[in-house]
């Protein structure tokens, strides 16, 4: 059975993002090649990654360069709000909208590139996964959400059942 893995916010090709987030490497190249290594060390071919927006900076050339890079077939994507061009590549990735539900072993889950404070099911035990803060987001500790973001996981994805162990650990909220 494929595992199914969550992640953000890579912003591969974008220069400033390394100083913006203090991602601790030198070039752009190299911040590059460690989010692509680390995931295809990871995730296996048959996998299922769901991708929560901000994938690349720059013109839908690099972005195809940059997406062949990584070995897995199925990409369900968010789109994030540097994610002009890289929504025109339908070949690549399957769009889900901005806002979607999915339910994996049971379990609701709303995805967004944006964290919201309340989601549809979130007092009934639905998770919220979101980027764009890059992981500058307080979390609230009562809270099904999560930032999961590569600058929170050390440029790794997170595995559904990391998430499902740290959301075990909250209170469900109970804001209806």
């Amino acid at each position: 059975m494929p595992s199914v893995w969550f992640t953000t916010d890579f912003h591969l090709g974008h220069k400033n993002i390394i100083r913006y987030c203090n991602r601790l490497l030198d070039t752009v190249e190299e911040m590059n090649r460690t989010i692509v290594e680390r995931l295809n060390t990871l995730v296996k071919t048959n996998d299922i990654l769901y991708f929560l927006g901000d994938f690349c900076i720059g013109p839908k050339a690099r972005a195809v360069q940059l997406r062949r890079e990584i070995r897995w077939k199925k990409i369900f994507a968010v789109p994030g709000n540097h994610d002009k061009d890289t929504r025109k590549l339908t070949q690549e990735f399957s769009w889900l909208g901005n806002l979607a539900e999915v339910s994996i072993n049971g379990q609701r889950i709303v995805l967004c590139h944006y964290a919201m404070r309340v989601w549809n099911h979130s007092s009934h035990g639905a998770w919220h996964l979101y980027g764009h803060p890059h992981g500058r987001l307080a979390n609230l500790d009562n809270s099904l959400s999560m930032d999961v973001g590569v600058d929170t996981h050390d440029f790794r994805p997170w595995h559904f059942d990391e998430i499902r162990n740290r959301m075990k650990a909250r209170a469900i909220s109970t804001v209806g």
